[in-house]
């Protein structure tokens, strides 16, 4: 059995030097900022919202604000949450993948890389089972004319009580 979870996420651009920009756990060296009661990491925020879809949880809000009232904004601490959700209903992340809008920041291809392997880390899965690609938006949209970032992801969860393609619900079948 596959599950598949789609979910996105966007926030706007404020001026707040003390706040740094994350972006799927890289810190960029950049002078702006994601508005959020978090610390605005919009990738893992979307990247959330899949597998708890994927899971039939509910948006990232519902656990999240929560937390933040707590004074916890990391959004990897989130990510434990919707690890957590796969886990316990007998699956596995086999693959990410995560598409950003955004006019700016710049992000290299080294930017890039690290973001993949810290994703992978989180996530439990190889730097290969991680797929991140940007566009500009040709300026259709705020995100495309540099207001913000908006991100898709999707997910792919395998069964893990899967033996011979078979999981142990379907034999039956």
């Amino acid at each position: 059995m596959v599950r598949v979870g789609f979910g996105t996420d966007s926030h706007r651009f404020e001026n707040d030097n003390r706040k740094p920009l994350i972006l799927g756990t890289v810190k960029l060296n950049e002078t702006i900022s994601l508005k959020a009661k978090s610390d605005g990491d919009v990738i893992l925020h979307a990247l959330f919202n899949a597998l708890s879809q994927a899971c039939g949880g509910e948006s990232l809000g519902y656990y999240a604000d929560p937390l933040c009232t707590k004074g916890v904004t990391d959004s990897r601490e989130y990510i434990k949450i919707a690890l957590r959700m796969v886990s316990d209903i007998g699956y596995r992340i086999s693959n990410i993948g995560i598409m950003v809008e955004a006019k700016r920041p710049y992000v290299s291809m080294q930017d890039i890389k690290k973001m993949k392997i810290g994703i992978a880390g989180l996530a439990g899965v190889t730097e290969d089972d991680v797929g991140i690609t940007f566009t500009s938006g040709e300026e259709l949209t705020s995100f495309g004319r540099g207001e913000g970032i908006l991100v898709q992801a999707i997910v792919a969860l395998v069964d893990l009580r899967e033996k011979d393609g078979t999981s142990e619900e379907n034999k039956d079948r």
